[in-house]
């Protein structure tokens, strides 16, 4: 898999729909934004409706050169024709994934403390996701936040595979904001992972833009 690039903004419907913002339309926001890897996360109950989506998603993405994948539903996600999926620790398996979405499509993890990530290390995920690194009302999983210091473990169990294995790239989650992005990446994180701070002032493209430029090499 090329490189996660260090925004990974995750379009959350139920959370556009409670905000009177249509889910397509922010999708199109943060691409013109100059998001280059979005996660499409769909909570609807209509299996339906749920791929008409990604397939909508998935067009716009294509045409704006960026990659595109779904939670959760490793089948909507091959449907839909998306570049992969994420799973959580309640959906299918990593492997279970990855034999319907393909060999060389996207798998990335969720994880929320050291024994899943250990567990994540050891399948074929392209990326472990951690968190909730900071309070966060927009999903609820369960745990508390960790801080930067799970964050840190995580990091450590990554790289810690056999000799001559990458380290799997870690996605922070959770509560992060513009102003505290550059710190989530300074502890090491390949990519910050980004959701209703992109609804921010009314204007998603521009916010995407803030995110990129506050990340970008020479800031960070």
């Amino acid at each position: 898999m090329p490189p996660l690039p260090r925004l990974y903004p995750l379009v959350d419907v139920d959370l556009c729909r409670a905000r009177r913002l249509e889910p397509l339309a922010v999708v199109a926001a943060v691409l013109e934004g100059g998001a280059t890897f979005i996660q499409l996360r769909d909570k609807q109950p209509s299996s339906g409706a749920r791929l008409a989506l990604a397939d909508a998603a998935v067009a716009l993405a294509r045409r704006a050169g960026a990659r595109l994948i779904v939670n959760d539903r490793a089948d909507l996600a091959r449907l839909a024709g998306a570049d992969g999926v994420h799973v959580g620790q309640d959906d299918l398996p990593v492997e279970e994934a990855r034999r319907i979405v393909g060999r060389d499509a996207i798998v990335g993890v969720s994880t929320h403390d050291e024994a899943q990530v250990a567990a994540a290390v050891a399948t074929s995920a392209d990326y472990l996701a951690v968190g909730p690194i900071y309070g966060t009302a927009t999903k609820d999983t369960g745990y508390s936040a960790r801080g930067l210091d799970l964050l840190r473990r995580a990091l450590r169990l990554s790289s810690g595979q056999a000799a001559g294995a990458s380290a799997v790239p870690v996605v922070a989650i959770g509560g992060i904001t513009l102003e505290r992005a550059p710190e989530v990446i300074a502890a090491g994180a390949a990519s910050v992972a980004v959701i209703s701070d992109l609804l921010t002032g009314g204007d998603t493209a521009a916010r995407t833009r803030a995110f990129l430029d506050c990340l970008s090499e020479r800031r960070v």
